[in-house]
């Protein structure tokens, strides 16, 4: 039965969810149930796609992702794939009538990875675009079942929460970014004057969005508002603890939130929201 394939499908990306992120693992979990399955699809193909050109050392990235984007293609016209990952995603596009040009500006961002590239302003926000706004474009989809209204008048914050996430990200990683990837995305930063006044800029920048992000999640439905506000706090604690440490230390260290933190900010969270407080 094509039945149990699918709930297959759906469980292989929940699993590679939790495998690599137990904070949108909690995220998901506190969403409405009928919406975890379609994240964790949306999630698992994104997981996917970032490991193809982040940790494939010694593979053919390019023809590996190059594929990946094929079979997307052929997955989403013939609407199955053989591929677990692939099966669950192209559902829930297909539920969802989530915009294919989304997906590709994904891919294409995930293709910007594959070279060394040094990023001006403009690249920068393509990227950005592409490897976070349109994922949180994706989800934003699922979010309002299809409400085209409620789509286009949350889209604004939708994107800038994702672009806020991806810069956290960028701090956070800059140590494996740029000795192991060889990669920086901050548009005319040198690493090696990368100093205090240069981090004080971007998060500046970074705070700016955060503010503007949680307006629009006041505004989501309640079957995603607590999920959406519990990865938002989350990002917010992760920022405020690299916000303590001087930029020397940033290119030098990942810095993290232990998994009891995580579940002390769900708490927290959750007595928020049910008190009407988001």
């Amino acid at each position: 039965m094509k039945k149990l394939f699918d709930e297959l499908s759906y469980k292989v990306s929940k699993e590679t969810t939790k495998k690599y992120s137990t904070s949108f693992s909690l995220g998901i979990l506190a969403l409405s149930p009928k919406l975890r399955n379609p994240i964790y699809a949306i999630y698992g193909y994104v997981r996917l796609a970032d490991e193809i050109v982040d940790s494939f050392h010694g593979f053919d990235k390019k023809k590996l992702l190059s594929r990946f984007r094929d079979e997307t293609i052929i997955a989403l016209e013939e609407k199955i794939s053989l591929n677990p990952i692939l099966q669950s995603f192209q559902s829930t596009v297909n539920e969802y009538q989530i915009d294919h040009e989304l997906i590709f500006q994904f891919l294409n961002s995930m293709a910007m990875d594959l070279h060394q590239i040094d990023y001006n302003s403009d690249l920068y926000k393509e990227y950005i675009l592409g490897s976070a706004e349109v994922v949180g474009l994706m989800c934003l989809q699922v979010f309002v079942e299809g409400d085209k209204i409620e789509y286009e008048k949350l889209k604004p914050y939708a994107m800038i929460l994702g672009s806020a996430f991806q810069k956290v990200n960028f701090l956070r990683d800059m140590k494996d970014d740029y000795y192991v990837l060889g990669r920086t995305y901050f548009p005319n930063v040198d690493i090696s004057s990368f100093d205090n006044r240069v981090k004080c800029e971007i998060e500046k920048e970074i705070q700016n969005e955060f503010s503007k992000a949680l307006e629009g999640i006041k505004m989501l439905p309640n079957t995603s508002k607590f999920g959406v506000y519990l990865a938002y706090r989350y990002y917010v604690s992760l920022f405020n603890k690299i916000k303590k440490i001087s930029a020397c230390k940033i290119i030098n260290q990942r810095v993290r939130i232990s998994n009891s933190k995580k579940i002390s900010l769900m708490m927290g969270c959750y007595v928020q929201y049910k008190m009407s407080f988001i």
